[in-house]
């Protein structure tokens, strides 16, 4: 039986998933995210129904802090919310937004990427100068313009839609168009941060390919006569899967906290939705010298930076267990 220069492994090297193991930092993190997305599905159904809607009892401190009551154990907002319940279905939204962001940059990124790097030569080198030039352009600035673009018109979308349901007696299409005003925006946040986070996912794909389709199956499938799609998607895509799961993992928390700013800055969801930035944009305008509200910046905040700091660890492990040009 061999045993590594290290002394750390005996036997047969280990794969990515025993290296990640191995990991308890990378563990951890992954433990944590697991209990926020849990925390954020369960707790709105476990919460009574009067902490869900708005009440008299504004800026009502923590339980444990005086003048607080176990009715809201994180205190309430300017308009008598239980903070808890915001910041779980805050949660909700800005995992949701992360997650599928995340998934629009992988589609776009990773097809951009494979095509480039198996066409090689002056195609790749002409996709990737596009690559360059959009890379020049300052990410925030475009989801800026094309939130401002097009939310009139998404705004003028369900106006319409609402009011033909209403004249046809669709109620449920109705209240269904009233429901999702608050959420317009998500939409064209997803979007936008899809659009411009596959940069990095598009170099990072055909990288790989430029690697794999040198390899001698890759050159087997050509002498077998299989075109280039059937190359990319039967052989090469699923060579990249650990890769690209890796990335992915790191482009969560990026595309997290561009949503959180841009709430922040009043261009994200509208009330009485909420995400993690627009609560954040509600605490921090409470807090002055006289009299703080200090939970209602705090909670929030110390979840999200708990949260995007596990997504980093947990994406940094991935990436020392399946990349190994991390390891050079």
């Amino acid at each position: 039986m061999a045993e590594a220069s290290s002394s750390r492994w005996i036997g047969a090297p280990p794969n990515g998933w025993q290296v990640l193991r191995r990991n308890r930092v990378a563990m951890l993190s992954l433990w944590f995210v697991v209990a926020v997305a849990l925390f954020a599905v369960v707790t709105p159904f476990c919460l009574s129904e009067e902490t869900k809607i708005v009440g008299a009892a504004t800026f009502q401190p923590p339980a444990w802090c005086e003048g607080g009551t176990w009715n809201h154990w994180l205190g309430t907002d300017a308009n008598g919310r239980d903070l808890l319940y915001q910041i779980a279905v805050g949660a909700q939204v800005s995992l949701g937004v992360g997650l599928i962001g995340a998934l629009i940059s992988l589609i776009i990124g990773g097809v951009y990427g494979m095509i480039s790097g198996y066409a090689g030569g002056r195609v790749d080198g002409a996709m990737m100068r596009l690559v360059d030039i959009l890379n020049s352009v300052p990410s925030l600035l475009f989801v800026m313009i094309f939130i401002s673009a097009f939310d009139d018109r998404i705004k003028d979308s369900l106006d319409a839609v609402r009011l033909w349901a209403q004249s046809a007696n669709w109620h449920w299409l109705e209240t269904t168009c009233n429901n999702l005003a608050p959420y317009k925006r998500i939409f064209l946040l997803v979007l936008s941060l899809g659009f411009v986070q596959w940069l990095t996912m598009a170099r990072i794909v055909r990288g790989q390919v430029l690697v794999l389709k040198e390899l001698a199956f890759v050159t087997a499938a050509r002498s077998m006569g299989q075109h280039g799609w059937s190359i990319l998607w039967k052989h090469l895509w699923p060579n990249l899967s650990t890769i690209v799961l890796t990335y992915l993992t790191l482009t969560i928390p990026a595309v997290i906290r561009d949503e959180s700013f841009l709430s922040f800055l009043g261009l994200g969801i509208e009330d009485p939705a909420s995400s993690w930035g627009s609560l954040l944009k509600e605490g921090a305008q409470v807090i002055n010298p006289l009299e703080s509200k200090w939970w209602l910046l705090a909670f929030p905040a110390a979840l999200m930076s708990a949260s995007l700091l596990a997504l980093n660890f947990l994406g940094d492990g991935l990436r020392d267990a399946f990349d190994p040009r991390s390891n050079d």
